[in-house]
């Protein structure tokens, strides 16, 4: 059974790889809100143990043991969000930080339960897609909503999740998932972009959109 630690730092190593194709240590300690030296530390010792490799220039990867281990970690986390905000009402900005708290105890047999009940979501609350029972996850969103240009419409499918000021802050937008817009117009140099929300013109900095996913309709 690997401890809480070593299945966070599986867990944000998994993450940093699929969101920027590698996981540096820098980028992993700040994921963990730790030091260099403690990221590094823990890096060797999971080297140790078979779950990671570590080069100077490809960071940290996961091995096919490790990746298991993340998988069934984000599993977890995903079906428990679906779980608070669905069955128990929580709103989708308070339910990470709790999921946070469960997912280390949450027993097969319960997670096989939720799943059930829940109907085998595909997605949690924010658009991140769940791992399958055998860990199969589905790819992601391929564009941003950044990348759109003026005149393209479309569906918010994945939107950042852990800061709870942010997710009220696009709820207040009308930017959650399966959400349709438009884009209207692209400022230079970085301006925001306008969307057509709903018949609602919103403005949305670059910054961003590039972390919003989207699938293209238009």
């Amino acid at each position: 059974m690997l401890s809480d630690a070593v299945q966070d730092y599986m867990k944000q190593i998994y993450l940093l790889e699929r969101r920027d194709g590698k996981a540096t240590t820098s980028a992993l300690a700040d994921a963990m809100g730790v030091s260099a030296a403690s990221a590094t530390s823990m890096v060797k010792k999971l080297a140790g143990l078979g779950l990671v490799e570590h080069s100077k220039y490809r960071g940290v990867t996961l091995t096919p043991p490790g990746e298991k281990a993340a998988l069934e970690v984000v599993r977890h986390h995903r079906l428990l969000e679906v779980y608070l905000t669905q069955t128990l009402g929580l709103s989708w900005d308070k339910v990470h930080s709790e999921a946070e708290r469960l997912e280390h105890v949450l027993s097969e047999e319960l997670e096989a339960e939720i799943d059930r009940v829940l109907g085998y979501p595909a997605t949690d609350p924010h658009g991140d897609p769940i791992p399958t029972a055998e860990l199969v996850i589905a790819a992601e969103p391929a564009h941003r909503m950044a990348e759109l240009e003026p005149g393209q419409a479309a569906v918010v499918r994945q939107v950042p999740d852990g800061d709870p000021s942010l997710l009220q802050y696009l709820a207040g937008l009308g930017l959650v998932p399966d959400t349709r817009f438009t884009m209207l117009d692209k400022a230079p140099f970085g301006g925001p972009l306008t969307l057509d929300v709903g018949g609602t013109h919103q403005a949305v900095g670059v910054e961003l959109a590039e972390r919003i996913r989207v699938e293209v309709t238009a």
